[in-house]
């Protein structure tokens, strides 16, 4: 998943983006208001964490500007005003969650795994197909009882599969979730991760798990389906 801070205390950014990084998050970040909408426009992003005392462009100028034309994008508010009024503020214009500063790492990280559920049907933490589960909470993945050790990109291929399965989602899509923002569209990196990935799926769960839809991308489970 990628996610988009937008900061403008650069030890706090510093330490926001390295703890998601760690935790298998794809991380970018702004410290400048406008630099953080234009990001917001030009790129895909899962999740947008965004302060609201900001230089060159406030909080809530860009979160009223994505909501014009995104009502989909999620977006947290990671601020230090913290009054019940700026609260609603925030909710009113369209942001999905709301945390006040100083904050602890933990609950921000459990706020944004739970709006990432809620971009899509899958609530659970665990994604199931067959005998292969991702625990999106631990970052793991196992078929049946064997856990499985997949590389960074590996799992997060896989996590974005499972969770739009039933969907095919294109190479293009895949590196606009999965990879940074400045990565080349004409990479093979796509296909030598998805290879080396749909090996240890098949090793492991006896079967094709990662079905190829030529010209089109790839899928896990029928499409038009939410799983088995």
């Amino acid at each position: 998943m990628k996610l988009l801070i937008i900061e403008d205390e650069p030890d706090l950014v510093s330490t926001l983006a390295a703890g998601f990084s760690q935790l298998g998050y794809i991380t970018e970040y702004a410290t400048d208001g406008s630099e953080g909408y234009e990001l917001a426009c030009i790129n895909k992003y899962d999740l947008i964490i965004l302060d609201l005392n900001l230089p060159s462009m406030d909080g809530i100028e860009i979160l009223k500007a994505i909501r014009a034309e995104d009502k989909e994008q999620r977006i947290l508010i990671l601020s230090a005003r913290s009054s019940v009024e700026d609260k609603v503020t925030g909710l009113d214009f369209g942001a999905n969650d709301y945390l006040s500063k100083p904050f602890a790492f933990a609950e921000l990280e459990a706020r944004v795994r739970s709006l990432l559920r809620r971009s899509f049907i899958q609530r659970d933490t665990s994604l199931k197909y067959d005998i292969l589960t991702v625990d999106t909470r631990a970052k793991s993945v196992t078929a049946g009882d064997k856990k499985l050790e997949l590389a960074p990109k590996e799992y997060l291929i896989l996590e974005y599969l499972m969770m739009h399965m039933g969907k095919v989602i294109s190479s293009e899509e895949l590196i606009e979730h999965v990879w940074h923002s400045d990565a080349n569209y004409f990479t093979s990196s796509v296909k030598v991760h998805m290879s080396n990935l749909r090996k240890k799926l098949t090793e492991n769960c006896g079967m094709e798990m990662i079905t190829t839809v030529r010209g089109s991308g790839y899928i896990i489970g029928k499409e038009g389906t939410s799983g088995l």
